[in-house]
């Protein structure tokens, strides 16, 4: 029994939510799962809480609507040159490559050519909301295998434009879309009536968003009300849409366009800022419902028929990425990766599909088939990915070790184990005095990067014996230990003073508490990763907030004095819990009225000093 009043209903979809998303976090699946599996638990197919997930739908969507409204504003003439080879490049081979092997698939089933052309067309777009948030959630969506996923995203979403032009062509008796087809007042229109008023709209937008929105922006800055700027940003959004959805295109592609206007404005930021957070919610909530317009009873009714197409369509559209990929030149763990997040059917799918079914492209039938397909492909990608993340990415030792290069450095004075951005700095340091240093990492991706460069960098595990013997280390006086990997920087620093008693070790270590371990597993110094960069940051902050340079550094020496004595002090307690933080409390009030007492007397000589300068 579903609940038919609109509280209820958002107290259900919240509910599920909540419960379901931490579950599926916890359990490695990721959000984006957890909300389809919410929706397909409150949807008419189960539980049947909310009815059909149509009545909340449209709402739903302004979640694409607002996430393809804030990539537009990320689309600067400068970062499509800069992305040029990622857009028009891997995004236009990948979509011809999809389009024709999911044609190929659907005319080898039996389909006509015109229905072969349009499936392939419609299916080869992937979603973006998905894609983006997985890749969030990885870490990923900066990385190479961000820019390239966005490149591609950021083609198919230009390419859906042409697509609402192409789809009538391809109707089955010939004709122009009848009136279903369209949406707004242009239904009975004639097809000349239904491109002007199309053209005309981008018009609007683009003439608008250039010379109307930014006065109106100003305007608004100027009456300092950050709410009203809020409402202002989510109205040029909500019009946009309607606008588009007046003249028959999809809402979300005329948010994307007002995105592009606005992309150079000096308010872009700020527009940015105060719409992200509508974007999080209603992209859960857009989840939320594709779940529950997940159709379980087509799915029962013929499970082979449609997780095998579900299949087909993953898999053809992963070989399709990973091949163009690779005939791009892009390495085999990007193209993975990148197939792996792009091999499910789109959010513009379900519009697309709608559109040609009342386009006479596709029957009734044929349009519910493939939107169960779709929905099922984007339920089953975060699954995907966790599978390719746990058993391809985690066999990354699988890969061909580098070149094991001899150790003919003689007797080294310095061993370095961790040749990253912390390690190479020490490094650097040590071979500009003259001393001769021995270079150890265990990052295959790291040591063909640093290679390049010229530097003689060792592979190898630091944490193994024998190659600590074969690096000299019974001959080194010194074992710098830069290892980002706190468990194994404990274990080298072990190893290294039970094998080798008389090799100093410093070590890095991630925290205060980290750097205690390290103590107590025998290195000789450690030295905090972060702790004299944030003690300069902060002392430039003080210079920028008006302290002389005096003032500032005395601040940041007494500082240092104060933390070193406290970290001798503190530990033999660490590993008491109560007692560490009850004296590193009383430390903190004690070093304000330290540091309160010394800047008073350094503020009073300097006003003495004044005149006499003068």
């Amino acid at each position: 029994m579903h609940a038919d009043n609109a509280l209820t209903q958002a107290l259900v979809y919240l509910a599920a939510a909540v419960l379901s998303v931490p579950i599926a976090k916890r359990l490695g699946l990721g959000s984006v799962l957890g909300y389809l599996i919410a929706g397909a638990l409150v949807g008419p197919f189960v539980l049947d809480l909310v009815g059909e997930p149509a009545d909340v739908m449209a709402f739903a969507e302004f979640g694409v609507v607002i996430l393809l409204f804030l990539i537009g504003l990320e689309v600067r003439p400068a970062l499509l040159w800069q992305m040029r080879n990622a857009i028009f490049g891997l995004g236009l081979l990948q979509m011809t490559t999809s389009a024709a092997v999911i044609g190929g698939i659907v005319l080898a089933l039996g389909a006509t050519p015109a229905v072969a052309v349009a499936a392939g067309l419609i299916l080869a777009l992937s979603s973006t909301a998905i894609v983006l948030s997985n890749l969030e959630e990885r870490g990923l969506r900066q990385g190479a295998v961000g820019r390239a996923s966005f490149g591609v995203l950021l083609f198919q979403d230009l390419a859906v434009i042409p697509l609402f032009a192409l789809l009538p062509l391809l109707s089955a008796d010939g004709a122009a879309a009848g009136p279903s087809a369209h949406a707004g007042v242009l239904g009975g229109q004639p097809e000349w009536v239904r491109v002007l008023a199309t053209f005309g709209a981008v018009a609007i937008v683009v003439v608008g968003g250039r010379y109307l929105m930014r006065p109106m922006f100003r305007f608004i800055a100027a009456a300092r009300l950050r709410e009203i700027f809020t409402a202002s940003a989510l109205l040029l959004v909500v019009a946009v849409a309607a606008l588009m959805e007046l003249v028959g295109l999809s809402p979300a592609l005329g948010a994307f366009l007002a995105g592009v206007v606005l992309a150079e404005s000096e308010f872009r930021r700020e527009i940015e800022t105060d719409i992200e957070p509508f974007r999080g919610l209603l992209l859960g909530l857009f989840f939320i419902t594709v779940g529950a317009g997940l159709n379980l009873g087509l799915v029962a009714a013929q499970p082979v028929l449609i997780f095998g197409l579900t299949l087909a369509l993953m898999v053809a559209k992963f070989a399709a990425m990973f091949g163009s990929g690779f005939f791009l030149g892009k390495n085999r763990r990007e193209c993975g990766m990148v197939a792996v997040a792009l091999a499910q059917g789109g959010e513009f799918a379900f519009v697309l599909l709608g559109f040609a079914a009342g386009a006479r492209v596709f029957t009734a039938g044929e349009a519910e088939l493939a939107t169960a397909v779709v929905a099922l492909s984007m339920a089953l990608t975060p699954l995907a990915f966790t599978a390719y993340d746990r058993l391809v990415m985690s066999r990354a030792t699988a890969r061909p070790e580098p070149e094991r290069l001899p150790f003919d450095e003689g007797a080294p004075e310095v061993i370095v184990a961790g040749f990253g951005r912390f390690g190479q700095i020490a490094t650097r340091l040590l071979i500009a005095n003259g001393f001769r240093v021995v270079l150890l990492d265990s990052s295959i991706e790291q040591l063909d990067l640093i290679r390049r460069f010229g530097w003689r960098v060792h592979y190898g595990d630091a944490s193994r014996l024998d190659l600590l013997r074969q690096a000299g280390a019974d001959k080194a006086r010194l074992l710098i230990v830069a290892i980002d990997d706190r468990a194994k920087a404990q274990e080298v620093v072990e190893l290294a003073k039970e094998a080798f008693p008389d090799l100093a070790v410093i070590a890095r270590a991630y925290d205060r508490r980290h750097a205690y371990e390290l103590l107590a597993a025998g290195a000789d110094d450690v030295e905090r990763e972060t702790y004299e960069s944030a003690l300069n940051f902060g002392r430039r902050a003080l210079v920028r907030l008006g302290f002389t340079d005096r003032r500032a550094l005395r601040s940041a020496v007494i500082f240092r004095e104060h933390d070193e004595a406290l970290f001798r002090r503190l530990q033999p307690t660490y590993a008491e819990e109560d007692r560490y933080i009850e004296a590193t409390r009383a430390s903190r009030e004690t070093f304000e009225r330290l540091i309160q007492t010394e800047m008073a007397r350094l503020e009073a000589e300097e006003e003495e000093a004044a005149p006499t300068a003068s």
